[in-house]
């Protein structure tokens, strides 16, 4: 095992790219966790099953970073050198944030009234709006190479991600498909 520390997509040995095929993703990883596993170094000497256990460990939170969409996308920023910040850290644009706290009243008031089909249409205009963020991410890093763009798209679904599991935790059931 090499001492060097790879990027993720290195790592893997996938092409960085925020349209990544979640299959392959898998298929790479398990063949990464195959090779340093530590059971595989079991009878190995100390230094070895230490290294085996790193590798194993920043395989495992390379995998958790490339399988989040949005935590790949702001790994991706961050490696090209545009800091993402944190949830609530940067500015948004003020007409998102107009939305988000509309997005949020309206969710008080449907729960106040137990309206379970304006928690589902709500959810929908919240999953549809999370669905054009995540086609103009593949567009500004896959075809553009705008990290810039990129980490104020990362931004927004930062939010609209945190909005769904908060529409989630009112009763109208679990988010699937992109959790965080």
């Amino acid at each position: 095992m090499s001492t060097a520390t790879p990027d993720h997509f290195s790592l893997f040995g996938l092409e960085p790219r925020f349209g990544l095929d979640s299959e392959e993703l898998t298929r790479a990883y398990r063949t990464v966790q195959a090779h340093v596993h530590p059971d595989r170094y079991a009878a190995a000497g100390a230094a070895e099953r230490r290294a085996a256990l790193q590798w194993a460990t920043l395989a495992n939170e390379a995998f958790q970073v490339l399988n989040s969409p949005v935590r790949r996308a702001a790994y991706m920023c961050e490696r090209h050198g545009v800091e993402v910040g944190r949830e609530g850290g940067t500015a948004v644009p003020a007409d998102f944030l107009e939305q988000q706290l509309q997005w949020r009243q309206a969710l008080e008031q449907l729960r106040g009234q137990g309206d379970v089909a304006g928690l589902q249409e709500l959810r929908g205009q919240a999953r549809a709006l999370r669905e054009q963020e995540m086609a103009r991410l593949r567009a500004q890093i896959d075809v553009e190479r705008d990290f810039a763009g990129a980490a104020a798209s990362v931004r927004r679904l930062m939010f609209i991600e945190k909005f769904l599991r908060e529409l989630a935790a009112f009763g109208d059931g679990p988010d699937r498909g992109h959790a965080d």
